[in-house]
């Protein structure tokens, strides 16, 4: 490597470090005010799901009407703050007067503010590892409605808290079998049985309905035996 080039890597790696020392003051930044406005909501259950669902999809309509019934049952709803099911679940929130959350993150596209988080609830990330740190700490529940890969990332991160006991045990459901049937069979057969990556009881975390009534009779019955608190 010759010396010009040596010296412009070695620059680019200097300016590189200063960089990540001031970043860690915005993402402290970021942890305290996240802290100080989730510790305020009470219990809530967090609704994740597509941006890209529309009105009058299924499953935006099931998302609406859970969100609706669960904050009429008490809980706040947190989603991402997005459009899509985000949207839907926040919206049931406000039409019954509940707490409606919305965690924002700031992304090229997709990401906008949807107008049914309270106005006092809209919090803003630019880290995606913070923001799930606001999710799970924070919330009593967690719905996985369909959606891509960022709602495989959170199931799959509240998953692993959950298994590995890094959170207390906290109701995870699945809505809409007909989506979520062929993921959790290949985790049955080839995951759990032919490599034994994960045991039985594991699976047994997940629940699997299609059904606002399923959904909230399910936490409704948790929470008559179980403590309302923050997981870790």
């Amino acid at each position: 490597m010759n010396d010009r080039l040596m010296n412009l890597k070695e620059r680019d790696w200097t300016e590189t470090k200063a960089h990540s020392s001031w970043q860690i003051f915005k993402i402290m930044a970021e942890f305290v005010e996240g802290f100080e406005a989730m510790a305020k909501m009470g219990p809530c259950i967090s609704i994740f799901g597509s941006a890209r669902t529309k009105p009058g999809n299924k499953y935006y309509e099931l998302a609406h009407e859970i969100g609706r019934r669960l904050a009429d049952e008490g809980f706040g709803i947190i989603t991402g703050g997005g459009p899509g099911v985000m949207e839907a679940a926040n919206r049931g929130a406000q039409e019954v007067k509940g707490k409606s959350v919305g965690a924002n993150i700031t992304l090229p596209h997709e990401q906008f503010p949807n107008p049914y988080v309270d106005h006092d609830k809209n919090l803003h990330f630019d880290y995606f590892f913070v923001r799930k740190v606001m999710f799970t700490k924070y919330s009593q529940g967690f719905v996985m409605m369909p959606g891509g890969f960022g709602t495989m990332d959170e199931f799959f991160e509240v998953a692993t808290l959950i298994q590995t006991k890094k959170m207390t045990e906290t109701p995870m459901v699945l809505v809409g079998k007909e989506y979520w049937s062929g993921l959790l069979e290949w985790i049955r057969t080839t995951m759990m049985e032919k490599e034994s990556n994960i045991s039985p009881d594991d699976l047994g975390l997940l629940k699997l309905f299609d059904t606002a009534d399923e959904v909230v009779e399910y936490f409704r019955v948790f929470y008559t035996t179980n403590k309302l608190r923050p997981n870790f």
